[in-house]
This record gives C-alpha cells, structure tokens and sequence, in this order.
C-alpha cells in the first residue's frame, strides 16, 4: 500500500511540474518584456523598405514640358516652331518621337500634348505642369535648363539654387494633381560642344552675333584666356544644373533622369538647324527622340 501511494504521489507530482512548467510558458509569453501576439510581424513591417513603384515602360498617353528645343524651332523653318518634329510628341515620319514609338502614330495624335514654349527657363515649367496636368498623362517629358545657362552674360545666368527651387516647384506642381504620373527628365544639353561644332560654320556664326546664346556663343573665334574661361563657367554651370535634375528626380519613386546621355552625346553640324546652328535639326529632333524611349523603356533607370 505504502508502494502504491508512493508511486501515485511520484505521479500526481510529475503532472503538477508539468502543469506548473506549462502556466510558466503562459505567463512568461502573457507578460513582462516579451511581445505580445502581432508584435514580430508589426516590427517587420515598420523596417521593411517601402517598396518601389513599379516603373510603366509602356505609358497609355504623354505630356511634354520645356523650352524651344521640345517645340521643334528652327528645325523646319526660320524662327518658327515645328512641333510636328518635336522629339517629344511630333508627329514626323522621320523624327519617331517619343509618343510615336511609345504610342503609335494613331494613338499618339490624339494622346500627347506639347505644352513646351520657346524662350522658357526652368522658372516658367511649374504653369506648363499644370496645364500637362489638365490631362491626365501617364508620362510628362521635360527639357528644360539650356535658357537659363544661355544669357546675356555669365553674371546673368540663373543661379544653380534657384534652379534647384524652381525644379522643385515644378515637381510639386505636377505631384499635386498627379501623384502616379512618371516623369522623364532629359539632361540640358552641351552647350561648349555646340560652341565646338558649329563654329565651323561661318554663317553659324554670323547668326550667333545676333544674340543667339552670348554667354557661350558671343565672340565665337576668340580663344583667348577670358573668352575660355567664360564658356568653361557656363559649362560648369550646366554640368550643376544637370546634377540638380538628377538629384532631384532622384527623390521620386517615378521619375527617371536620363543619366546625362542627352549632355554627353556628340552630336555634329548634321544634328543641328541650318538656319541657325544652335538648335537640333530634323536628325537632331531624332536622335533626342531615340535617347529619350531608350530611358524610358529600360527595365532599370540609368545611374
């Protein structure tokens, strides 16, 4: 008997640890410092990286914004836009802009607007963002920067921080109606290796004396120390206007820059208007075209 009661007292005492072990495990995961149910996934969500959006590399419909080059000028005729032969969204066989390859020259005709002035700096693009927002496009093109670097003088230049508030400004505006719209930034274009080409040219340069681009263009067969050092400042200068485009695009998930392949591609005299050496031709308008569906169909944007 004394055996029995033993065993059943060994028996009733092993439930009782195993019991005591198991309330232990409830209160130890009930209370003090250990997380309560959800807690592990809520953790993993807050340092989980927002993901990116995913980039469209075939957009439903386009908006360009800028200045005279995105308004095709001088490309057709003198002192004329031609936005038919814009890179953005003309309508030229030859030129392929970016809404056509996009698009398809029957959709692109009635789905891409040009809404690009001719003479416009980086401070008149947030109103022709708004007015590209008035549509609804899934892609904006923007160009813009070779007017303010193109002054009558170095001093006159705009100022890379205002340059820099003023891109902003257009990104807000755009952003505030079109949060999902992306957006393809081109690099301002290079404005010493235009100097460099059509100064080869002599009636290139007997139009450049009428005012077309002094800071850069002024006194054009002059080499000496003043005249370098004032193209090499305006260079400088688009080579900052160009990391403020970068650096800017750069903080939108849905904005691709053109990794500077529109300021590093040498173009010559055949890319250029023959009526006065300074904007892009026809082949010129192409070749902008080409740089800019390249970018925005590549699987991933360039650095």
């Amino acid at each position: 008997m004394r055996k029995r009661s033993h065993r059943v007292h060994a028996a009733v005492a092993g439930v009782t640890a195993v019991l005591l072990g198991a309330s232990g495990l409830v209160a130890c995961s009930a209370g003090g410092n250990s997380p309560g149910p959800g807690a592990s996934s809520k953790r993993q969500a807050a340092v989980s990286p927002k993901p990116t959006p995913a980039w469209d590399r075939s957009p439903a419909s386009v908006a360009a914004v800028g200045d005279s080059i995105t308004r095709g000028f001088d490309a057709c005729s003198v002192l004329s836009d031609c936005p038919e032969v814009s890179w953005a969204t003309g309508s030229d066989t030859k030129v392929r802009s970016l809404a056509v390859r996009l698009l398809g020259k029957q959709r692109a005709a009635t789905h891409s607007w040009n809404y690009a002035v001719t003479g416009a700096r980086m401070a008149d693009v947030a109103a022709q963002m708004e007015k590209a927002a008035a549509r609804r496009p899934a892609l904006v093109a923007v160009m813009a920067g070779a007017n303010d670097a193109c002054r009558s003088s170095t001093s006159a230049m705009t100022k890379v921080s205002d340059f820099r508030d003023q891109f902003e400004d257009a990104m807000r505006t755009l952003r505030r109606e079109l949060p999902k719209a992306q957006v393809y930034v081109a690099s301002v274009p290079n404005l010493k290796r235009l100097w460099s080409q059509g100064r080869t040219n002599p009636m290139g340069k007997q139009v450049w004396k009428l005012g077309i681009c002094p800071s850069m263009l002024g006194d054009a067969d002059v080499v000496d120390a003043a005249a370098m050092k004032r193209r090499d400042k305006v260079q400088k200068r688009v080579v900052a206007y160009n990391k403020v485009l970068r650096d800017v695009c750069a903080k939108d998930d849905r904005c691709r820059f053109d990794g500077g392949a529109v300021f590093e591609y040498r173009f010559g005299t055949q890319q250029l208007s023959h009526w006065d050496w300074f904007h892009p031709s026809k082949d010129g308008q192409s070749r902008l075209a080409s740089i800019a569906y390249r970018t925005v169909t590549a699987k991933n944007a360039p650095e």
